[in-house]
């Protein structure tokens, strides 16, 4: 039988630390939530490996489904200096794991995901752990979740290649939006920040993580 809280603190101290992720907050909350419980059983052995995991294979014409491997996941997560006076929007919640490290560092949280059955199993393990200051909504994720908005923070669970008004929309005047935009080596982990009416952007550093479904731009036509 694995031990699965000496892995949780292993890759900690071996995928975090080590890649400059200091915020006490961000490594007290990987080391809280059980990683294990938020993956499909055949990849619970290798839960805490440093690699995305799959939670969800093709469908639907829409790629595979992945849990973040913990490195870019954490140093995201430090990069927007999440406090518990945030309401948190997380787009893309997949099974659930982000959505409970996001509840230890923030007031409350609203995981919106587009594919039912994964929406379901993440309400039913949140429910079961305990993790009460988190909603799960379904709901195409490039629309966001208007109904609860604005927010303070917007996490995006994956890379996109555009961000849509529509979600920066549902910020909070001073709000920022974090994103990972681009596909492959060449993405940058990106803060927007609403304030007023406008938005600006800052890029940060590279972070080569999984889509999420639905953020790709328009093409133009071509003849």
């Amino acid at each position: 039988m694995m031990d699965f809280e000496t892995a949780r603190g292993k890759m900690v101290d071996s995928q975090l630390r080590t890649t400059d992720v200091t915020s006490h907050s961000v490594l007290k909350a990987f080391l809280a939530v059980p990683r294990e419980e938020f993956v499909p059983a055949n990849v619970k052995q290798i839960a805490y490996a440093d690699e995305d995991l799959q939670i969800c294979p093709a469908k639907d014409g829409l790629g595979a489904r992945y849990v973040m491997k913990a490195s870019p996941l954490a140093k995201l997560l430090q990069l927007a200096a999440i406090t518990k006076d945030d309401v948190v929007l997380e787009i893309g919640g997949g099974l659930g794991y982000v959505t409970a490290i996001l509840s230890q560092l923030a007031g409350s949280v609203v995981s919106l995901e587009s594919d039912e059955e994964l929406s379901a199993a993440a309400t039913a393990t949140l429910s079961s752990l305990g993790y009460d200051n988190v909603a799960t909504v379904t709901g195409p994720l490039n629309k966001g979740h208007a109904a609860e908005a604005p927010y303070d923070l917007i996490f995006i669970n994956g890379s996109v290649e555009d961000v849509p008004a529509a979600l920066l929309d549902q910020l909070h005047d001073g709000g920022r939006l974090i994103a990972v935009v681009g596909y492959g080596n060449s993405a940058k982990a990106t803060v927007y920040r609403r304030d007023g009416k406008g938005t600006s952007s800052t890029s940060f550093f590279n972070a080569s993580v999984k889509p999420v479904p639905g953020f790709a731009k328009a093409r133009d036509f071509v003849f």
